[in-house]
């Protein structure tokens, strides 16, 4: 099924670009979420009329990306776990535990932008965490791990 993008999704295209993906994808995530439409040449003449108006949208949400960046980048959060005396934690800490913990230190943060590549952290002790708060604009958090007293 071939989709016009209304904005720029990871590894599937830009703005503006037509795109061919699976039926189910664009019927239950792309259209739905307002991401992007069906390429019909009624849909193609009305994007290129509303172009500007998404171009402008797009740089305002990667501007607004951009400050939340600037005020999280490199912050540390410390949460606290029961842990066994070798330092391996009694469960582990997830992406729900992270996002807490920055609410809680002030920061605005959703679960979708919080990235673990190997996984939850499992140990005592420091961890870089990704953070993808646009498509355009990454940036790592520290947490810290402790074990409770």
């Amino acid at each position: 099924m071939q989709v016009i993008l209304l904005e720029k999704i990871n590894n599937l295209g830009d703005l503006g670009q037509l795109v061919n993906v699976k039926p189910g994808y664009a019927r239950n995530y792309l259209v739905p979420k307002g991401k992007a439409t069906p390429a019909t040449e009624s849909n193609i003449e009305a994007f290129e009329g509303r172009r500007k108006d998404l171009e402008a949208a797009a740089a305002g949400k990667l501007g607004s990306a951009a400050v939340r960046r600037d005020t999280m980048q490199d912050q540390k959060v410390v949460i606290t776990e029961r842990a066994s005396d070798e330092g391996k934690l009694f469960g582990s800490v997830g992406v729900q535990e992270i996002v807490d913990a920055m609410m809680a230190a002030g920061f605005e943060l959703q679960k979708s932008e919080v990235r673990l590549p190997d996984g939850p952290i499992k140990t005592v002790g420091e961890s870089e965490v990704q953070v993808s708060v646009h498509a355009e604009v990454q940036f790592n958090i520290v947490v810290e791990v402790v074990a409770e007293a």
